[in-house]
């Protein structure tokens, strides 16, 4: 099985997400094909990233930290911001099409992503602290700039989960369709960008990425610490307890003394 699947449809260049048994979640290979695809295709008016199956995408394989292979798992933390970044640098416009649950790094993508329109079955949030991780490659930083900073770290803090109706509400997305309509409204996002001049839409998208460019400080300083954290306690915990479907149990604070 291939890890996505490129088509392209007149001059909108659709790239689906293609590992629907683990809800797409991407390893290194997968983020590294992805980031691939959308600079291979900058030829293109239009790049459309979605899922396939029930869900978009469910962000980094969670198999990778139970097992906690330090330069495995390096990669793949490094190859998610090269990817986000292939998002941010290409000249066309990139949407995202939600078509199911979009959590912890499949989140992230959709906040890098340029725009973001969603069926009305999806849902968003991340999932990092429950699993031992922290959302750093727009999570914890670059999402404030869509939703205020207290909903940002009450998304990265508090790991719930959000309706599409209630993203639209808070400014995640740009907007929310019934499901059997999510490919038909992104295509008429798509023509209508289309009319534009390709020119003006890079220099227009290239200035939007100024609050994007001054948080690359923290997500390397974030990755830096994630890769420190490899093979922790409370990682091995968090990915063990996704796995057996139960809450996590980690190590609490020293209670201080009466």
């Amino acid at each position: 099985m291939d890890d996505i699947v490129v088509e392209n449809r007149d001059s909108v260049c659709w790239i689906r997400l293609n590992r629907p048994e683990r809800m797409n979640a991407y390893d290194f290979e997968m983020a590294q094909a992805l980031a691939k695809a959308i600079e291979d295709n900058a030829q293109s008016g239009v790049i459309v990233i979605t899922g396939t199956g029930n869900a978009f995408c469910a962000g980094g394989f969670l198999g990778s930290l139970q097992e906690a292979d330090e330069n495995e798992l390096r990669t793949m933390f490094y190859n998610s911001l090269k990817l986000f970044d292939a998002i941010r640098r290409s000249p066309r416009p990139v949407i995202a099409a939600v078509n199911g649950p979009a959590a912890g790094g499949g989140n992230e993508l959709v906040v890098a992503c340029d725009l973001a329109i969603a069926a009305e079955s999806a849902t968003f949030g991340q999932t990092g602290v429950r699993v031992g991780s922290a959302p750093v490659l727009g999570g914890t930083n670059f999402l404030a700039m869509n939703i205020g900073e207290k909903r940002a770290k009450e998304v990265a803090f508090l790991c719930r989960k959000y309706s599409a109706a209630q993203a639209l509400d808070l400014g995640w997305i740009n907007a929310v369709v019934p499901d059997d309509e999510l490919e038909l409204e992104v295509g008429r996002w798509a023509d209508e960008l289309l009319e534009m001049s390709p020119r003006y839409l890079e220099i227009a998208k290239i200035s939007s990425n100024a609050w994007w460019n001054l948080s690359q400080e923290s997500y390397s300083s974030g990755l830096g610490m994630l890769v420190q954290a490899i093979g922790s306690e409370d990682m091995q915990e968090g990915a063990r307890a996704f796995f057996e479907k139960r809450k996590p149990r980690f190590r609490q604070s020293p209670q201080k003394e009466e």
